[in-house]
């Protein structure tokens, strides 16, 4: 069963608030009664009326001062409020109406024209607490729907991170068949990853194009799948012939490579061509020169040069941090971009530390 609408009467005088009481209860309202502004104010916290009927001149506080009170207040604005009194001039129903007031009824009260007034008021306050609640609700479901939509959102990129983990997992596996005999190489192709993203953090890159370099580093080196193995494992120095063969991985990585409409294979397609060219234009295969070298190229060619550097192969073996070093600091500008080994240099304990790390 509907609950009766409950008003609140308030003034200082008991004979009026009786009338009011007898006339509203007559017209089913549930009714209370205050005697003046501050024990309006604690009644209306207490009880949340639906309407309010209250005088002007009472003491401790008056209506007006309750009503500007009430409608500064976000627990109680939208109660709506009668403004009741004996005063009918224009400047009083002016007052009323600057401090909040909804309607304005004169003394003595009319109960025709109070029942209408009553009537239109709790409509209004019908209506706003129908949109308050439907506001609610609507907040409570667009919180239902972000959360939802945010779940899935993180669900997309814990698949998204586990699908590159997996694809660098695959690289690497994939990179390790080119050179599958040497148990170095699994291990080398781990360092050069990490050594690149390290000294690339060290400059201004993205994290985009740090990840972008970091799986694409790996197939350096997937050209030498096409390298004869007593070229590739040969223990001495090659000769002319046997160089002109091994320098050709560059280019056959990179044919392997091409084609893709991957973006991580368009770079390592241009990691495995251009890691071998040189800050002076003396590297290969095709003489390029300064900046005429990828920004990817060239950050793996400091990577993989010290790795060799500091790495046993099958025709030498691996040379002391402290020389390996000091061959790095000698390429500066001839063999490498001097921005990018300033970079390396300024990142070298963690690249001990990898080196460390990431060793048989």
């Amino acid at each position: 069963m509907e609950q009766p609408s409950h008003i609140l009467v308030v003034d200082d005088d008991s004979m009026t608030r009786l009338l009011m009481n007898t006339i509203l209860s007559r017209m089913s309202y549930k009714v209370s009664e205050a005697f003046d502004g501050l024990d309006a104010w604690e009644k209306v916290i207490a009880l949340s009326p639906d309407l309010i009927i209250l005088d002007v001149s009472m003491p401790r506080m008056d209506g007006l001062e309750l009503t500007h009170k009430l409608k500064n207040d976000s627990q109680t604005k939208n109660i709506p409020i009668m403004i009741l009194s004996n005063l009918d001039e224009v400047t009083d129903r002016v007052k009323a109406v600057e401090a909040g007031a909804d309607d304005f009824l004169p003394k003595p009260v009319e109960q025709i024209i109070l029942k209408a007034k009553v009537n239109s008021l709790l409509k209004i306050k019908a209506y706003n607490d129908h949109m308050q609640s439907y506001q609610i609700k609507l907040e409570e479901e667009v919180a239902k729907k972000t959360a939802k939509l945010k779940h899935a959102f993180d669900e997309l990129d814990a698949a998204s991170k586990k699908l590159r983990l997996y694809s660098l997992d695959t690289i690497l596996r994939l990179s390790q068949a080119a050179e599958y005999k040497d148990q170095e190489t699994g291990q080398h192709i781990q360092r050069i990853g990490y050594y690149i993203q390290r000294i690339a953090q060290a400059t201004s890159l993205s994290n985009q194009e740090i990840e972008e370099f970091l799986y694409a580093a790996p197939m350096h080196d997937v050209g030498k799948i096409g390298i004869p193995d007593s070229i590739l494992m040969k223990p001495g120095k090659l000769n002319d012939e046997e160089w002109t063969i091994m320098k050709q991985h560059t280019t056959i990585g990179g044919k392997i490579l091409s084609g893709s409409d991957s973006s991580t294979l368009k770079t390592a397609e241009i990691i495995a061509l251009t890691h071998h060219e040189k800050w002076d234009g003396s590297g290969y295969p095709n003489n390029l020169k300064g900046l005429e070298i990828p920004l990817s190229g060239r950050i793996t060619a400091i990577a993989d040069v010290f790795d060799a550097l500091t790495s046993k192969r099958p025709y030498k073996e691996a040379f002391s941090m402290e020389k390996a070093f000091a061959i790095m600091r000698d390429g500066k500008a001839n063999h490498f971009d001097p921005d990018l080994i300033d970079a390396f240099f300024a990142v070298k304990d963690d690249i001990v530390a990898i080196r460390h790390k990431y060793s048989n």
